[in-house]
């Protein structure tokens, strides 16, 4: 349990570095928490910074959730005994802390993003095919309604409905439960402003629109 505890910890701890910020430091000082949407996440950087910015922010975000799951997950701590768990639940605990780490980060006052990168970067590791699916709906859902969130919370639910009908009752499906409504929690204020219709669209990215010219 020690084993489990410790390592949850470092993945939090991991997590909590954000990538926005950790650019903004870079840029001059700049946190764009203050800026759009008030989010440290890869979207609001986009939108505020363009994608010079944002694409290292989205790099570093994933990387944490690999690294949580593919370097402290099975790192061996001396004079710790071993976790009386599978090693399936200990990277599927890692994952989950980065996750967490990344929405309330201990070094940027508990104010963070709302995970999907890392999350990604973790489901990457712990099986590749699911990113697939994910990626693929979020796309297809994006062209066809140009919300950013909306898409994100489909894929996640989708991504969980996946690793249940090919593992079952699993690590990976309680990771892909457990994530899907951690997505679906921290997207709260997007789904308000679906149901109040002031959401954010991307209009450029739906192509099924303009080719059916409505």
């Amino acid at each position: 349990m020690l084993e489990l505890v410790i390592k949850a910890v470092i993945s939090y701890l991991l997590g909590s570095i954000i990538g926005s910020l950790v650019m903004g430091r870079v840029a001059g000082g700049v946190d764009i928490r203050s800026e759009g949407s008030g989010n440290a996440g890869g979207t609001n950087a986009l939108r505020t910074r363009g994608w010079k910015f944002a694409l290292p922010v989205v790099l570093i975000d994933a990387g944490k959730g690999v690294l949580a799951v593919l370097v402290i997950a099975p790192l061996s701590i001396p004079l710790i005994p071993e976790a009386a768990f599978r090693p399936e639940w200990i990277a599927v605990a890692c994952g989950i802390s980065a996750v967490i780490g990344h929405v309330w980060p201990v070094w940027h006052g508990f104010r963070g993003g709302k995970g999907m990168a890392t999350y990604l970067g973790a489901l990457g590791v712990l099986a590749w095919p699911a990113l697939v699916v994910g990626i693929l709906i979020w796309l297809v859902v994006l062209l066809l309604t140009g919300y950013v969130g909306l898409s994100t919370i489909v894929a996640a639910v989708a991504v969980a409905a996946y690793c249940l009908l090919i593992t079952g009752f699993s690590p990976l499906f309680v990771f892909g439960l457990v994530m899907a409504g951690f997505i679906v929690f921290t997207h709260r204020s997007n789904l308000q402003r679906l149901r109040d219709g002031t959401e954010h669209r991307f209009e450029k990215v739906m192509i099924f629109r303009r080719l059916l010219g409505n």
